[in-house]
């Protein structure tokens, strides 16, 4: 179970979280959850989880790679808050972690309670539209809260009449 969501009470607003992966389909729910973060006066939160278990080497080797993985990360997420700001004109807060997508989502929800709603994109590779949303589509990782999931086709325009 969730705890209480506050983006209805005073002093809170509704926040909007789009998770950052690098997939191209990640940039369709990083516009869909900017546009209505600005559309309802709310924020966007980014999150990039580093997947945990890529790190298993020795000491010298892990701290180099998670250090790799950590400035690949921040580059990313920068970028995608850059496009965010530019295009949509409103500042979003950048989480990184590190862990699985599943559990550090829920965790995030379950701290910050003005997160209302996860948007997320499904990818149209042969491969599937992506793990997260396999995962919701197998219920294997419901979330607590709304998750909307956008098709990677619609364009910009599109998701701005949408949203």
């Amino acid at each position: 179970m969730v705890s209480k969501r506050l983006s209805r009470l005073e002093g809170h607003r509704r926040k909007f979280m789009a998770v950052i992966d690098g997939t191209p389909e990640c940039q369709r729910a990083v516009h869909y959850a900017g546009r209505r973060a600005k559309n309802s006066n709310g924020g966007l939160v980014l999150l990039y989880v580093i997947p945990e278990g890529d790190f298993q080497q020795w000491l010298g080797v892990e701290e180099i790679m998670r250090a790799e993985a950590r400035e690949e990360a921040e580059a990313t997420t920068a970028k995608a808050a850059q496009i965010v700001r530019e295009n949509i004109g409103i500042d979003p807060e950048i989480v990184i972690r590190e862990g699985s997508a599943a559990d550090e989502i829920n965790a995030m929800i379950e701290e910050d309670r003005d997160i209302a709603l996860l948007v997320l994109a499904a990818g149209s590779a042969k491969e599937g539209p992506g793990p997260l949303v396999s995962s919701i589509a197998g219920r294997a990782a419901a979330f607590p809260i709304p998750v909307t999931v956008l098709p990677d086709t619609l364009t910009n325009e599109e998701i701005d009449a949408l949203s």
